[in-house]
C-alpha cells in the first residue's frame, strides 16, 4: 500500500514558478514509478510526466517539456514537480500517482494523491 499527499499548489502569475511535492508512505517507495497528472475543469485527466523508481529516467508530455522537471528523493519518499514559465493553460488540479510500471496512461496507476490546485493568472 502506498499513500500519497500532494502539497505546494497555489496561485501564481503567468511566467512564474511553483514546486509541487508528493510525500509517500510505505516501505518500498523506490520500487514505484511516480507520475504527475493534471485535470482542468471540464477536461479529462492529462499526463504531465513520470520518473522511474530509481530516478534515472523521466518522460514528459510535449505540453510541459522544457518547462517542468520531475525529481525524487527516495530517502525522503518524496517526488517533486518543478514548474517554470507557467502558462494560463497550466491551471488545473495536479495529482501524483504511483505504480510499479512507468506509463503515461492514468488508468494504469494504482495509487493516487488527493490533488493540489494550481491556478495561473494573467
Amino acid at each position: 500500500q502506498v499513500q500519497l499527499v500532494e502539497s505546494g499548489g497555489g496561485l501564481v502569475q503567468a511566467g512564474g514558478s511553483l514546486r509541487l511535492s508528493c510525500a509517500a508512505s510505505g516501505r518500498t517507495f523506490s520500487s514505484y514509478a511516480m507520475a504527475w497528472f493534471r485535470q482542468a475543469a471540464g477536461r479529462e485527466r492529462e499526463f504531465v510526466g513520470f520518473i522511474t523508481g530509481g530516478g534515472s529516467g523521466t518522460y514528459y508530455a510535449d505540453s510541459v517539456k522544457g518547462r517542468f522537471t520531475i525529481s525524487r528523493d527516495n530517502a525522503r519518499k518524496t517526488v517533486y514537480l518543478q514548474m517554470n514559465n507557467l502558462k494560463l493553460e497550466d491551471t488545473a488540479v495536479y495529482y501524483c500517482a504511483a505504480d510499479q510500471r512507468a506509463t503515461p496512461e492514468w488508468y494504469e496507476y494504482d495509487y493516487w494523491g488527493q490533488g493540489t490546485q494550481v491556478t495561473v493568472s494573467s
